[in-house]
């Protein structure tokens, strides 16, 4: 039998800004709701009792959403990189762990949308020689999201590996 390793929990968080542009992007979502309902009320003529009651549930809903979803998400997200593996936890309905071995790396990429930009985060994606698909951390500071896109590209470089 070959060595098992076994990986502690992903230590790392990701930055409180995150909180805030994922409460940010849950408002707008909730705005959009609101339009879309009022858009709907405004000029469909068959508006009645029950068109009433979706819109107040898709509501609820969307408010509920806004005010859980971001904290309830930098409590469980998580990433580390190892020697061996970078690895990150997401979710906290569905929560999936995903583990990539370093010599498996192919590539690393940064990724900064207009408004991860404005809340001066990024997202590191990890593409690997795997059907599964790719890691991505998101919601890392933009300084950390760059030290994590170095540190990968040194120790893969140096890695064994053929990443395939």
């Amino acid at each position: 039998m070959g060595r098992v390793s076994t990986l502690p929990e992903p230590r790392h968080r990701v930055s409180e800004q995150a909180v805030r542009m994922w409460r940010m992007t849950a408002w707008l979502s909730t705005a959009v709701s609101l339009i879309v309902i009022a858009g709907l009320y405004l000029f469909l003529p068959w508006w009645s009792w029950w068109a009433w009651v979706i819109a107040a549930l898709v509501l609820i809903a969307d408010v509920a959403y806004a005010l859980l979803s971001p904290c309830l998400r930098y409590r469980v997200h998580r990433w580390e990189v190892t020697d061996e593996a970078v690895y990150a936890r997401t979710g906290w309905l569905n929560v999936e762990v995903a583990i990539a071995p370093l010599s498996r790396v192919q590539t690393v990429d940064v990724e900064q949308g207009a408004i991860m930009r404005l809340y001066g985060l990024a997202s590191v994606t990890v593409t690997t020689a795997s059907s599964a698909g790719s890691i991505s951390i998101d919601g890392l500071d933009a300084a950390t999201a760059r030290e994590v896109v170095a540190h990968l590209t040194t120790v893969t470089a140096a890695s064994e590996g053929d990443a395939t």
